[in-house]
């Protein structure tokens, strides 16, 4: 059986889909983790059903947003790994064992699972299959059956959720970084931090698998401009550091290194990037 992980979940006036994430949680992990949700809002009596259910959460009168969300909800951990995961996800069988297989010895490393979502994206490590766009069209047990068809090879990237890591390696880089707030980029922003700190092993499991109804949230929310806030930031854009320091997509075999850095910031992007008042 793995070891527990502290699951984190944001959520932002959204409860039949976190009941739903929830669910999945409970019926389809080997281990019992521990539940942790920050409640943004909560106008819909999401507070009134954690507190019934004797799941543990941390609540704000506004929405906060992601980052800072994942923060404090940190602050009520108690094991060794902490999950981030939305609250429009729902897990399948096995999900957490076929994590807890790839954590590599040491303190510093992420772990994603591999997500279905029911359109394509872009996201070049997405298994695109439709099994519902919505819980009132959710196919919930075909999706439970065809399963073992959606696996797919282990994949280098790992930045998005559900994400893994050791506990000791988010609170040594401060957890999600809150300039980036609601939370858009905030993800390539937390790996570049693993990065910066030495990490350089950013692993897809690909027979963990998850299924996101897409945008539940970011869809409803004033979205930052983290591509620009990446940027000046890091120096180089998020889809150069995907690309060339994490490999995004591609076969984990072969080791990260720095790239060189001409590759990094295309030159008109440097123009622009000179021309910005900050």
């Amino acid at each position: 059986m793995p070891a527990p992980f502290d699951i984190i979940i944001p959520t932002w006036n959204n409860l039949p889909y976190l009941q739903n994430c929830i669910d999945g949680i409970r019926s389809h992990s080997e281990a019992e983790h521990h539940l942790i949700v920050h409640v943004n809002e909560g106008t819909d009596a999401t507070a009134d059903w954690l507190e019934k259910e004797g799941i543990s959460f941390t609540h704000s009168e506004e929405n906060i947003g992601i980052c800072e969300a994942f923060n404090r909800s940190m602050q009520l951990a108690k094991h060794d790994y902490l999950l981030y995961m939305n609250d429009d996800m729902y897990v399948l069988p096995g999900w957490d064992s076929a994590l807890a297989r790839r954590i590599p010895e040491g303190r510093l490393w992420m772990l994603s699972a591999t997500m279905i979502e029911p359109r394509p994206g872009g996201n070049p490590v997405v298994v695109v299959a439709d099994f519902g766009r919505s819980l009132e069209a959710f196919r919930k047990k075909e999706l439970i059956r065809q399963a073992g068809l959606l696996k797919r090879a282990d994949w280098s990237g790992s930045a998005w959720p559900p994400l893994l890591m050791p506990r000791q390696a988010i609170e040594a880089v401060g957890g999600f970084s809150t300039e980036f707030s609601p939370g858009m980029y905030s993800d390539p922003d937390l790996a570049m931090k693993f990065w910066k700190l030495g990490n350089r092993f950013f692993l897809g499991v690909g027979d963990s698998l998850v299924y996101h109804f897409q945008a539940r949230s970011t869809g409803r929310v004033i979205k930052n401009n983290g591509r620009l806030t990446f940027m000046k930031k890091w120096g180089i854009t998020a889809s150069a550091f995907y690309k060339y320091y994490l490999r995004m997509g591609r076969s984990p075999d072969l080791p990260l290194s720095e790239p060189p850095a001409r590759k990094l910031l295309p030159n008109r992007i440097r123009v622009k990037l000179k021309s910005i008042h900050w």
